[in-house]
């Protein structure tokens, strides 16, 4: 999301292998994943990328169990349990990657969006947001 590098807006990477477990690599490894395995090709991201942790079931994390406590499901479809690696399941979990929630700066969670999401609708909601502050 560089087109908000100059405003006090900022994207927060959260590891998880929960969802296929397509994150098996140690929090030392991450950064070299991104840069050479997926989405590879150099990547290397303008945000801080935090130590892997569990979204769902029995040991999530706190934040991401007030994420969803503040912020409705976005997808009643729960999918393959085969892929999805944690208990229980419950109503609204994490569905798979790249689920994201919008956070105001004061840490009220501000909407949750479905992996599918088209960014430019993520793009829309944080340029309205950023009007407002000013």
């Amino acid at each position: 999301m560089e087109i908000f590098a100059d405003t006090p807006f900022t994207v927060l990477g959260f590891p998880c292998n929960q969802f296929g477990l397509q994150e098996p690599e140690e929090d030392h490894e991450t950064l070299n994943v991104l840069k050479y395995v997926r989405p590879g090709g150099g990547f290397m991201p303008k945000f801080p990328v935090f130590s892997k942790l569990e979204v769902n079931g029995v040991g999530e994390d706190a934040l991401f169990t007030f994420l969803k406590d503040s912020c409705p499901c976005v997808n009643p479809v729960i999918g393959d349990p085969k892929k999805l690696y944690w208990s229980p399941i419950k109503v609204n979990d994490i569905r798979w990657n790249f689920e994201k929630f919008l956070v105001l700066a004061n840490g009220v969670p501000y909407k949750r969006y479905e992996l599918n999401t088209p960014i430019k609708e993520v793009e829309r909601d944080i340029a309205g947001l950023l009007k407002i502050l000013r």
